[in-house]
Order: structure tokens, then C-alpha cells, then sequence
């Protein structure tokens, strides 16, 4: 199962060439991310948050294939690659025009409101099996 979520280049994040900055990719990774989980999951950040579990950002990966430019709009396939009680892998492909330009990776691992690493199995199974069950399909 996959997400879309689309975002267009604004100029703020560009570079002098009008190239979108790699620094912006993972701010789009993160807009992707948490439109999944709201829309694949049926369940907010915040709730989850709420829940008391967190899951920060452990590991990034980006590829660049091909430049996106200021006023591009870019749709990017969001996935959840690896579900385990202790973390959440993404995966991100970003098309333009049905061209892929860019492949990401991100690893989440749960953790409490300390930054203790979690079982979420263990810690909250409902929950766990609502990602889980995302996963799946």
C-alpha cells in the first residue's frame, strides 16, 4: 500500500539555479509521512502522541535522480517498508510528471515521551496492530 501527497517547489526552496535545495526533501518526506499516517492509519500524529508513543526520525536515506525546479509539482509515493514492535521504516519515490527523481528511506524508532526505546507490541498492541494492518495491505 502506498500514499500519495503532493507538493509544488515553492521559490523559498530553491537555490540560485532554481533547484530545489536538497535540504527540502526530507521536510517533503515528512509531509508524505504524516499524511500516510493520518490517512492510512486513520489516526493523527498527535493522537499517537497522546498515546504516548513517539517515533523520531533514526536514519535517512536520499537518492537524487533528476532536479525538481521551482514550480514543479511533485507527487510523492509514500510506503511503509519494514513494520517491527520497535520501529517503522518509510520508503519515498518522488515523480514528476510520471518521472521518478527521487528515492528516500526513513527509520522511526518507538520510543516514550523519555526517548526510551519501546516494544510497541508490548506497550500498545492496539496500536501496533493498526500499523501493522497498514503494512499488510
Amino acid at each position: 500500500m502506498f500514499f500519495e501527497t503532493q507538493v509544488k517547489v515553492r521559490y523559498q526552496e530553491t537555490d540560485q539555479m532554481g533547484v530545489a535545495h536538497h535540504s527540502v526533501y526530507p521536510i517533503w518526506y515528512e509531509e508524505a509521512r504524516t499524511n500516510f499516517i493520518k490517512s492510512c492509519l486513520n489516526i493523527s500524529y498527535t493522537d499517537i502522541e497522546k498515546m504516548g508513543v513517539l517515533f523520531p526520525l533514526s536514519k535517512l536515506s536520499c537518492k537524487y535522480i533528476k532536479p525538481a525546479l521551482y514550480e514543479d509539482v511533485l507527487t510523492i509515493h509514500t510506503f511503509l517498508k519494514n513494520v517491527s514492535p520497535i520501529k517503522l521504516e518509510f520508503e519515498y519515490k518522488i515523480y514528476k510528471n510520471n518521472e521518478l527523481i527521487n528515492t528516500g528511506y526513513t527509520e522511526h524508532p518507538f520510543v516514550n515521551k523519555y526517548f526510551k526505546l519501546i516494544n510497541i507490541k508490548k506497550q500498545n498492541l492496539e496500536l501496533y496492530n493498526i500499523i501493522n494492518s497498514a503494512y499488510k495491505n
